[in-house]
C-alpha cells in the first residue's frame, strides 16, 4: 500500500500469482507504449507509431516530411523551433542548403492542419523559426 501512496502505478507482493504479475506488467507496458507514441495538444492528436494526425476529431492525411515537421513542432508546443533544427531533424541536413524547402513544406502543412478551423495552430516566429500553438493563447 505504501508504494501506491508514493505514486506507483501498481504493486505486487511475493505471494501474488505469477500469472497475475505477468498480466500486470504487460498492462503497464501497453500503457507506457501508448503514451510514448502519442503527441498532441487540446485538439491535435499525433500518433507517432501509426503516423496518424487528427485535429478536433478530423483525420488529416500528411505526407512523410510534413508529418515529421508537425511531430517536431509538437514535441515542444508553444516554443519556436529554428529552421536549422527542422532541417537537421526532418531532412538530416546539418547546414543551410540555401533552399526554401522548410518554407514550402510549412506552407503545405498549414494548408492541411489549419484550413477549415477557427484558429491557426502553426505560426512563423519572426527571427526564430516556427511554432505549434497548443491552444488559443500566446506563444512562449
Amino acid at each position: 500500500m505504501a508504494a501506491l501512496s508514493a505514486g506507483a502505478d501498481d504493486a505486487v507482493g511475493w505471494a501474488d500469482d505469477p500469472a497475475e504479475v505477468v498480466a500486470r506488467v504487460a498492462s503497464l507496458l501497453r500503457r507506457s507504449r501508448m503514451a510514448a507514441g502519442q503527441l498532441g495538444t487540446d485538439e491535435l492528436r499525433i500518433d507517432l507509431i501509426d503516423r496518424r494526425v487528427e485535429r478536433a476529431g478530423r483525420l488529416i492525411r500528411l505526407p512523410l516530411r510534413e508529418f515529421d515537421l508537425l511531430a517536431n513542432l509538437a514535441r515542444v508546443p508553444d516554443r519556436p523551433v529554428s529552421r536549422e533544427a527542422l532541417l537537421r531533424a526532418v531532412w538530416r541536413i546539418d547546414f543551410d542548403p540555401g533552399t526554401n524547402r522548410v518554407e514550402v513544406h510549412m506552407s503545405r502543412l498549414r494548408a492541411r492542419v489549419d484550413r477549415g478551423f477557427a484558429w491557426p495552430m502553426l505560426h512563423t516566429v519572426k527571427g526564430c523559426g516556427y511554432a505549434l500553438r497548443s491552444r488559443r493563447g500566446e506563444l512562449a
